[in-house]
């Protein structure tokens, strides 16, 4: 019996055109790859989009480990926009595209003759997904952006470590490209929708700076109307208790997060007579935010008693809720990673295999894939001028020879 043929991607029969660099707005586009779309990655030919240089380096001089796990699913083209035949030929890709992703500074495109007005001429559905670091209005609208300059405008940076001490970077990742990218996909989907509905494309304005803004809890509504400036809390929080990072007796870390009464008291019951003057005294959550500090320093003397294996059974038997600190390498031993498959194992004929964060969201019915990782630069060239656009072969090597692609 022949194996059932597997599900159309949600997404198939939609074209990306991804002639952004970096993180934010690739890795929206990276999204809707996973489900099905055709990403065409544009790049300069000198060299293409810099992230192909950035982080841990492969055998391979155009492809670092980051290009390969971020530029998943994609097609690599190059082209000069700032050529005329580049500007010709992209809006030829554009009126064959559902969706354009960009992150140049605001205007560059408008100064190359390819703005919205261009690109919709050409195909009046088109959706324009633009990322930069603070929008496409507003007096920051020219300042560059990064992801660690949003996380600081923002008002996560501040938030973030010991109080009284240097604000950090939040794990020192770009987070503020990646929530930004998740929020281009989120429009660019809806942009699709209203586009099958009306027959109409439009503009998706993503700013970095906003997109870290929109996921700090209650803070906007708490200073208009206490006037309270939220300052940063350290390794705990100013409203639960005990709610933060414990020792272990090994030298690793515990997260514990005990946000009311009852789950302070399950606490208790998993320290034993440790935790039977606690829960006697601090039982209500006003005494403990109190008394944070005493509380903090006796859950730690406790958490410090054992291994951080043996901990974490005692406080799972009594459903304290409690997690590891993970390094990568415990990620890596984690059997719950190991059963969602979150860490995906993907083949190459010249790097062996190489590892990557799966694909989320998790679909039941039409899970989204990796078909591919970063590609070479320029590999698609041929069959994307040749086969979508139909150059013949003395055309794309014209083109070749004078730097348009």
């Amino acid at each position: 019996m022949s194996p059932r043929p597997k599900p159309a991607l949600p997404l198939a029969g939609v074209r990306v055109l991804d002639v952004s660099t970096f993180i934010a707005a690739p890795y929206a586009a990276s999204i809707l790859g996973e489900f099905g779309a055709e990403v065409i990655k544009v790049e300069r030919p000198d060299g293409g989009d810099p992230f192909r240089y950035f982080g841990t380096p492969t055998d391979r001089p155009d492809s670092t480990l980051a290009w390969l796990s971020e530029s998943r699913n994609k097609k690599s083209i190059t082209l000069d926009l700032r050529h005329a035949d580049g500007r010709a030929l992209f809006l030829k890709l554009a009126a064959k595209s559902q969706v354009v992703a960009e992150n140049f500074r605001p205007g560059t495109l408008e100064k190359w003759r390819l703005g919205p007005d261009q690109l919709m001429a050409v195909n009046p559905r088109l959706v324009l997904l633009r990322v930069t670091g603070y929008g496409q209005t507003g007096p920051y609208r020219d300042r560059p952006g990064f992801a660690r300059v949003a996380h600081a405008v923002g008002g996560l940076t501040y938030l973030s470590g010991l109080p009284g001490q240097t604000p950090v970077t939040p794990g020192s990742t770009s987070l503020g490209d990646y929530i930004a990218g998740l929020h281009g996909a989120v429009g660019a989907l809806i942009a699709l929708r209203h586009a099958e509905a009306t027959g109409k494309g439009q503009v998706i304005d993503i700013a970095l700076y906003e997109s870290i803004f929109r996921v700090l809890d209650e803070i906007a509504p708490a200073y208009a109307m206490t006037g309270a400036v939220r300052a940063p809390e350290g390794t705990g929080t100013l409203n639960a208790c005990p709610h933060g990072h414990f020792p272990t007796g090994d030298g690793k870390w515990v997260a514990i997060a005990c946000t009311t009464d009852k789950m302070f008291a399950r606490l208790c019951e998993a320290m034993g007579e440790a935790g039977a003057e606690l829960a006697a005294r601090y039982g209500d959550q006003r005494v403990r935010l109190a008394a944070r500090d005493a509380v903090d320093a006796r859950v730690a003397a406790w958490t410090g008693s054992m291994a951080r294996d043996a901990l974490m059974e005692i406080c799972l038997a009594h459903e304290v809720p409690a997690g590891p600190i993970n390094t990568i390498a415990d990620i890596f031993e984690d059997p719950q990673f190991q059963a969602r498959g979150d860490l995906a194992r993907i083949a190459l004929s010249d790097l062996g295999e190489v590892v990557v964060p799966a694909v989320l969201p998790k679909l039941s019915a039409t899970p989204g894939e990796i078909r591919s990782l970063g590609p070479r630069l320029g590999e698609h060239n041929d069959e994307v001028y040749g086969g979508l656009l139909g150059l013949a072969a003395g055309e794309i090597a014209r083109l070749r020879k004078a730097g348009v692609i």
